[in-house]
């Protein structure tokens, strides 16, 4: 996940984004026979997930296109300071690459911006684009009903716990929490029995971006409802953003009382942006961590090769399902995200991107990505395929929770919504706003964010 707007950059990050931009090239002087391919490298340097895969796909590729060649892009930063440098580039054919790595959530902005080509000529020649889900499609569409990328996969998110840490406070081995509070009870529990480890992880505040947002907030705010209930955050019939209602402020509450209670991280850690590379690399593999409210790909870090090689992991964790608030149908919420693969506006190759992107999408090249990702399949010829169910542990559980996932309303002022979202939650995570006044702030920056175009609760 799974990811994020910023804050202007830093003088010393800005020289590094223009060193990127520098490095990158493109537009009008590139090579025809060289296709420029930009992806998000992990900040974590053993992780080697996306560079060993892609370096796989541009061997096949120029084997089977010989005398065209492939140059790998990477772009090494946290999730905020990626989605930056990435906008950046593609503002310009100086420094446009032929095809970049989208989130999902941030598509629409880059869509309405320009920054990014329609790819519908190219998916209508293509056959496997048959092969995708219709909410995976629907995730790179734009609101003028074009496609602008092709999703490599989907995610969900659950609780993830320590067994041991369980054992040595008292909870059971096959834990499965039917509301919040279930979930601070035995956070509370923890804090008592084993004292020290940190009880609860939830992603808070801008440093970690929509880590924040969509892995803790909105796993809270879409549990406030009941299976009935329209979006929380966007009226799709009125084409209007939602202000902050009781479920809204419940969800900080509830953010708000982890870190009061000290059942989360020391706040600094919290707001440290690569407290996700901790959770994943420190906390969990060392049993100094509980819970954490977290995705589906978490394991691609502890597969063999990766540097933090785990292989006890399945044994050692136990997966549980977000519970809703108070245990309303259907009982448990996931939200999911996922990323695509979309050509620049400005490419210089665009033709040439897309036969890589066909490459990548294979079906074999896409189970082994969802594989090595720990990703959900999008191809519904891979998620039927006996091999990837037995594949890695935790798919079969992350599977299942598609049937009560959400999709983010990722429209193009989403970003600056996720954004407000953020400082309210730093707000209460610090300690600096109460919860009505961080309520009260988000409705503040939703109407300027949308030109006062919201739906008052």
């Amino acid at each position: 996940m799974p990811v994020r707007p910023t804050a202007a950059l830093p003088t010393a990050l800005t020289l590094a984004a223009a060193a990127t931009l520098t490095a990158c090239g493109g537009g009008s002087g590139s090579d025809p026979d060289t296709v420029k391919v930009s992806f998000k490298q992990s900040t974590d340097n053993s992780i080697k997930v996306m560079d060993t895969y892609l370096a796989d796909v541009k061997e096949q590729f120029e084997k089977a296109n010989p005398g065209k060649k492939v140059e790998l892009v990477p772009i090494k930063a946290p999730d905020a300071e990626y989605y930056t440098k990435l906008q950046q580039m593609l503002r310009s054919p100086k420094t446009a690459p032929d095809l970049v790595y989208e989130d999902t959530f941030l598509i629409n902005s880059d869509i309405t911006s320009g920054y990014l080509k329609p790819l519908d000529p190219y998916l209508a020649k293509w056959k496997d684009w048959e092969r995708f889900i219709d909410t995976a499609k629907a995730a790179a569409k734009g609101e003028d009903g074009k496609t602008y990328g092709v999703p490599d996969g989907t995610d969900t998110r659950g609780l993830w716990f320590s067994k041991d840490v369980f054992a040595k406070a008292g909870l059971p081995a096959d834990w499965q929490p039917k509301t919040w509070d279930e979930v601070l009870e035995a956070a509370r529990t923890i804090k008592e029995k084993v004292p020290d480890v940190i009880p609860l992880n939830v992603y808070t505040g801008k440093p970690v971006g929509e880590a924040a947002t969509m892995q803790t907030f909105e796993m809270l705010l879409y549990g406030t409802g009941d299976a009935t209930s329209a979006d929380p955050l966007y009226d799709k019939g009125g084409k209007k953003w939602i202000t902050s209602g009781k479920g809204f402020e419940d969800s900080l509450s509830f953010v708000e009382t982890v870190y009061r209670e000290k059942l989360g991280p020391e706040v600094s850690d919290a707001l440290d942006p690569n407290v996700g590379t901790r959770v994943r690399g420190e906390w969990l593999p060392q049993g100094r961590l509980g819970i954490a409210l977290d995705g589906s790909w978490l394991p691609q870090d502890w597969l063999e090769g990766s540097g933090h090689e785990w292989p006890e992991w399945s044994k050692e964790l136990g997966l549980a399902a977000m519970p809703t608030q108070n245990g309303q149908a259907p009982g448990r919420v996931s939200m999911s995200g996922g990323w695509t693969w979309a050509v620049p506006a400005k490419a210089a190759n665009p033709d040439l991107a897309f036969e890589f992107v066909k490459t990548m999408q294979t079906k074999a090249n896409a189970q082994k990505w969802y594989v090595a990702n720990s990703g959900i399949a999008v191809r519904e010829d891979v998620a039927n395929d006996p091999a990837y169910a037995e594949a890695q542990p935790g798919i079969t559980f992350f599977t299942g929770l598609v049937e009560h996932t959400h999709y983010r309303p990722a429209y193009p002022a989403y970003p600056k919504v996720s954004t407000a979202i953020q400082e309210a939650m730093e707000g209460v995570t610090t300690g600096d706003m109460s919860v009505e006044e961080a309520a009260r702030g988000y409705d503040d920056a939703l109407r300027d964010a949308t030109d006062n175009q919201v739906v008052e609760r």
